[in-house]
């Protein structure tokens, strides 16, 4: 009988830790969530304005050969790794590292999506950006197969044919990296980068080589511009409140 009533006793000891253990697996460790960022207001919003330049004698662009594919045209392309526009620098990314230096603020995805077209049998355009969750929509503009293949090193890759005019190929890159190549792997000549941010300061310079990076809160940043072929550059830059400061980067050609 004493055996017995052990017995119940250890039993309902174990009850009471099995009942404590669910209890505390179904109220789980409080995790922290990140805070959405807040925008400044107008009254104290900065801008950045970037010119990136080019210094050093222009390479001779190279002619695209694109005999093999008769349904790519007759124009006449070349490549586009080297912009250069009267000193200015095209196709440099521009982005702020680390703005508010935590990784507790999130930046939600644009609902628009970033549209790549395939045209002419070239990616268009050669450099785009991208949020991390935005969709990244593929277009084939052409009357020949393409073929998508991003070659991330931060997340996994994947390799699809598009059809001519088919419907879009949308995707999603839920990691950071800076200048995925991106390639067809029908046509050995299209390549392009593809820049993936979670934080929404960022853009491409144009034919002008320039980008504003607007709506910063006043602070002290580091700004990036990085190109395919010449890397990367930093530079700290103070703004105060609605301040516009402008500033220059200076890529050459290297040997």
């Amino acid at each position: 009988m004493r055996t017995f009533a052990r017995l119940i006793a250890l039993l309902a000891l174990l009850c009471v830790a099995i009942s404590c253990t669910n209890k505390s697996s179904e109220v789980g460790v409080p995790t922290q969530t990140k805070k959405p960022f807040v925008a400044p207001s107008a009254s104290t919003a900065t801008t950045i304005s970037v010119t990136v330049h080019f210094d050093g004698t222009v390479p001779a662009p190279q002619k695209i050969d694109m005999s093999q594919d008769p349904a790519c045209g007759n124009q006449t392309h070349f490549d586009e790794s080297l912009v250069v526009d009267q000193g200015k620098l095209a196709n440099v990314l521009v982005y702020v590292k680390d703005p508010f230096h935590t990784a507790d603020v999130y930046f939600p995805p644009p609902a628009n999506p970033v549209v790549i077209e395939q045209k002419t049998c070239r990616y268009q355009p050669h450099v785009a950006a991208a949020m991390t969750g935005q969709i990244v929509e593929f277009i084939n503009d052409d009357d020949t197969t393409h073929n998508i293949h991003p070659m991330p090193k931060n997340s996994r890759q994947w390799n699809e044919a598009q059809m001519p005019k088919a419907e879009p190929i949308k995707k999603t890159f839920n990691q950071p990296e800076i200048m995925i190549p991106i390639k067809c792997n029908q046509h050995p000549w299209m390549r392009m980068y593809l820049n993936v941010l979670d934080n929404t300061f960022f853009g491409v310079t144009g034919p002008d080589g320039r980008f504003e990076i607007k709506g910063l809160p006043p602070g002290t940043y580091t700004i990036a511009a990085v190109q395919e072929q010449l890397g990367e550059q930093d530079m700290q830059v103070t703004v105060r409140p609605k301040e516009s400061k402008a500033v220059d980067f200076t890529f050459k050609q290297q040997p």
